[in-house]
């Protein structure tokens, strides 16, 4: 292998990894020897075309957005946003007096609404749901309107305690229909 091919594959090693700034430096000369459209071109030949995330970090980068719909004044539904965007989520944010017509419109049952109301990969999330859940539903893809936690658990995320306690809940899958099934049960 020859020197200027070896730096191509160094570089093209590092950039794949995620960790271009760790490459090898090529000397002035090296760099001066190689027009950066043959170098771009070398890369981009060598790129595979559809490649699994490497890490949990690339596949993080990779969850939808979400979309939170809250009130102006909430204080846990901020705790719960903080608590997606720690898990790898973009959160977005839109502030209204007025939940209802969101819940109805999305599909939320009737009486299993919550304090804040998500949208996220096709899918509706009430409450205070955690974000392992919502990656399960993500990867799992089922038929269904999305997930639901009734009323606002101590323990869930957003409504931590002060001394860790969580009280039993059940994150519950709404199908399309609107009638729910338990898909996961949290503090037991």
């Amino acid at each position: 292998m020859n020197r200027n091919h070896a730096w191509l594959v160094a570089g093209f090693a590092a950039l794949s990894s995620g960790m271009a700034g760790c490459a090898p430096t090529p000397s002035a000369a090296e760099a001066a020897a190689k027009p950066a459209a043959i170098v771009a071109s070398a890369v981009e030949s060598q790129a595979p075309a559809n490649h699994a995330p490497a890490t949990e970090a690339t596949a993080q980068a990779e969850w939808p957005i979400v979309l939170v719909h809250k009130t102006p004044t909430c204080g846990c539904c901020g705790a719960w946003v903080e608590h997606m965007r720690h898990a790898g989520f973009t959160v977005e944010v839109d502030e209204r007096d007025d939940l209802e017509p969101i819940r109805k419109q999305l599909g939320v049952p009737y009486g299993k609404g919550s304090c804040h109301t998500a949208e996220v990969g096709g899918y509706v999330v009430e409450g205070h749901v955690p974000a392992e859940d919502v990656k399960r539903l993500l990867a799992e893809r089922p038929k269904a309107r999305g997930l639901v936690v009734p009323g606002m658990p101590m323990g869930s995320p957003g409504m931590e305690s002060p001394d860790g306690r969580v009280q039993p809940y059940t994150v519950e899958l709404i199908g399309m229909e609107g009638a729910t099934s338990a898909f996961a049960r949290h503090g037991e």
